[in-house]
């Protein structure tokens, strides 16, 4: 539910509980492997009854049956040769986690996230966690709490206590959430997120799945994950790393193009706002050429979610009238399979627009406003 942006790199859900544990955040206990013979023997090793878990960089593994209960050793290794091999949002799972169950009393959401058009850290928590979050932050906002923390001061137990207040947590959590938030700084993350975090029956405080994104410009610092595991990365990031791009899968139907990583981050807020996911984070930043455009285009288009693109733009350094310009000859480069809407705004944005207009490719609109453009996106993405 959060959005990731610039250089990143993903840990797995038991890397990131591998940080868990060492800040002194409780996890279920769970072992990992590649092999279904193994998983048997580990069930064993756990009491029998286990959580088997894909292990990719990708959600959504729940509702794709990457999640699944075995009752036994037996099933452990049946449902584990089951799940390896799996194809998941792209993703091959090549191992599996299996975890001892838990008796959940409550679930819970906590997270922090790098705003980058604030400059602050954005805590995000509500008292109603599990796979249905995205849908309570759609359908109810206001059950979702938006903190943000000043870097200076961090998180301490009071202000701790100020998110859980405000997303309706249990006093139980202030102290994870002070440790989540250790999490991040010592390690360099950029996103830390726990869903669900648990009360059990026996009111204990678990983390049960996490996810943790390092800034990669720290790598040197955090050598200790290597280089990845680049077998496992999603197919379309590592095309657009391939071609230079500032590139981030995020599943929706909605592509997006932007110049700036605040413009971007705000046209992911608004078409969301408008009833549509975003299926990128694509910042092409000052340049607009032809080629920019094709391999922007070509990316996003191959991700067989998308339904619409839209192109929001605020000429400044970078004209409008040249990024027209690199639209119209993208498409003498990319076929163009799905509406582009395109919003021109700023430094030659009249004569932008009417580069498009005498194109006229059946499949550009264009729009005047960001929000505008946002809607007519939504509602071709929402009615194809």
């Amino acid at each position: 539910m959060t959005f990731q942006t610039g250089a990143e790199m993903d840990l797995y859900e038991h890397q990131a509980r591998e940080l868990f544990e060492e800040h002194g955040i409780l996890v279920p206990r769970a072992e990992v492997t590649d092999s279904p013979g193994q998983a048997r023997e580990i069930a064993r090793r756990l009491g029998g009854r286990v959580v088997v878990k894909a292990q990719v960089k990708a959600g959504g593994r729940g509702k794709a049956g990457g999640v699944r209960l075995a009752a036994d050793p037996a099933a452990a290794e049946l449902t584990a040769r089951q799940i390896l091999g799996m194809d998941i949002k792209g993703h091959t799972v090549g191992t599996v986690m299996l975890a001892q169950p838990v008796d959940i009393e409550t679930e819970f959401y906590a997270s922090y996230v790098l705003d980058r058009a604030a400059g602050r850290f954005l805590a995000i928590a509500s008292a109603e966690g599990g796979m249905e979050i995205e849908e309570v932050a759609a359908s109810r906002p206001e059950a979702v709490a938006r903190v943000h923390i000043d870097p200076a001061e961090g998180v301490t137990s009071a202000k701790a206590a100020e998110i859980a207040e405000a997303a309706g947590l249990p006093p139980q959590t202030v102290d994870v959430l002070v440790r989540l938030w250790e999490v991040l700084v010592r390690e360099d993350a950029v996103l830390v997120e726990v869903n669900p975090l648990v009360r059990t029956r026996q009111g204990q405080i678990l983390a049960l799945d996490g996810k943790v994104t390092l800034d990669d410009n720290a790598r040197f610092r955090q050598t200790r994950w290597g280089d990845g595991d680049a077998a496992h990365d999603d197919p379309l990031e590592a095309a657009a790393a391939a071609k230079g791009l500032n590139y981030v899968r995020l599943h929706g139907e909605v592509g997006i193009i932007g110049n700036g990583a605040g413009l971007v981050m705000s046209t992911l807020d608004v078409v969301a706002g408008c009833g549509a996911r975003p299926a990128d984070f694509l910042d092409i930043g000052g340049g607009a050429s032809a080629q920019i455009m094709a391999d922007g285009l070509s990316v996003i288009l191959s991700d067989p979610a998308v339904k619409s693109v839209l192109v929001n733009v605020f000429g400044g350094i970078t004209a409008c009238d040249a990024v027209a310009d690199g639209i119209v000859q993208a498409l003498e480069q990319v076929q163009l399979t799905k509406p582009l809407v395109v919003r021109l705004d700023g430094n030659n944005a009249v004569r932008g627009r009417a580069i498009l207009d005498e194109r006229a490719h059946p499949l550009v609109q264009q729009a005047t406003t960001m929000d505008g453009a946002a809607r007519r996106a939504a509602q071709l993405a929402t009615t194809a």
